[in-house]
């Protein structure tokens, strides 16, 4: 074999593997509709009902092939209000977090969970990334452990002090921990 022979040999082998990549996303994605969202939906409610959670399992589907399903711990007056006049107060709006698993472009399932945030106070924390899986990856007891971090995550969030030195609060304020606003410099 000449060197333009192996060197064609090595491209099939990209070539080859690009369209193995290429049908996995066609697969996962008719494996999400067949089955999987049912599934992740089904587990979810399953341990929303066992646990007694305050929480509710709905599917987005805005996006074909970007579909997820969500467990959310809804919104709620946040206890915050703009006084607007004497008899008018306007509620800052509490949203309180939850677990998302959803499509990716790929055919794949990312599964995040957003924080708590409180509208019009301080900007929203970016949501943690749990992992990314392959529809055949997702096995029940993980569904369990995504739980266990998503109520980890939200009560640290909720019994935000500062007892640990520069533990993140949920909403970040415009203070960095030396005091100083950030975006400007130390003058």
């Amino acid at each position: 074999m000449n060197t333009l022979d192996t060197e064609i040999f090595n491209l099939q082998r990209k070539v080859d593997q690009y369209k193995e990549v290429l049908q996995n996303t066609l697969k996962y994605r008719e494996e999400w509709k067949a089955s999987l969202r049912e599934k992740i939906r089904s587990i979810l409610q399953h341990l929303v009902t066992a646990t007694k959670l305050d929480a509710e399992v709905v599917i987005r589907s805005e996006i074909e092939n970007l579909e997820a399903v969500v467990l959310t711990l809804g919104t709620t007056k946040s206890g915050m209000f703009q006084k607007v006049s004497e008899e008018v107060h306007r509620d800052l709006i509490k949203h309180n977090g939850s677990l998302v698993y959803q499509q990716l472009f790929n055919g794949k399932v990312i599964v995040l969970i957003n924080y708590p945030f409180i509208e019009n106070y301080g900007q929203p924390r970016p949501p943690k990334t749990i992992a990314i899986y392959r529809p055949e990856e997702l096995k029940e007891p993980y569904f369990v452990r995504h739980m266990e971090d998503l109520m980890q995550e939200i009560t640290n969030w909720e019994d935000y002090d500062d007892d640990e030195p520069n533990k993140k609060i949920g909403f970040q304020l415009n203070f960095n921990p030396d005091g100083i606003e950030s975006g400007q410099a130390e003058r």
